[in-house]
């Protein structure tokens, strides 16, 4: 497979979420992201994208899981595996730790290190500096 790739990105992955406010609380204050878009979408329920900044092409979508639930009884709502990139382990480690966030220790491996955090609804996510 060549250059002539149909998909040349990758856009938005979905986080169910149990409660929209609080992961917005999550992704801004503990982490750092800014929310690059939002739009209501009725009355009880609004779309939002979060990034690490807003030149960032990639958005994590905060869904609200039972809407998703009432909209699509079969979809899988199970959260991905998730690695995110860093430049500096221990900053981004301590910052995190700092915030409150819960956090695993870093593991130093000679392929990089690597640290899991948890979000509002205790779903995991790895951290790696390659």
């Amino acid at each position: 497979i060549g250059g002539n790739v149909m998909i040349n990105k990758i856009g938005k992955i979905t986080i169910y979420v149990n409660n929209q406010e609080e992961a917005i609380k999550f992704w801004t204050k503990k982490v750092g992201f800014v929310v690059k878009f939002e739009q209501a979408m009725g009355p009880n329920m609004k779309w939002v994208e979060v990034a690490p900044n807003n030149d960032e092409f990639t958005t994590f979508v905060l869904y609200d899981k039972n809407m998703m639930k009432t909209q699509n009884p079969n979809a899988n709502l199970g959260h991905p595996s998730i690695i995110l990139s860093t430049n500096d382990i221990d900053a981004t480690y301590k910052e995190l730790k700092d915030n409150g966030v819960k956090v695993t220790d870093i593991m130093k491996m000679p392929y990089g290190s690597m640290f899991t955090f948890h979000d509002q609804d205790e779903n995991s996510y790895l951290v790696r500096q390659d």
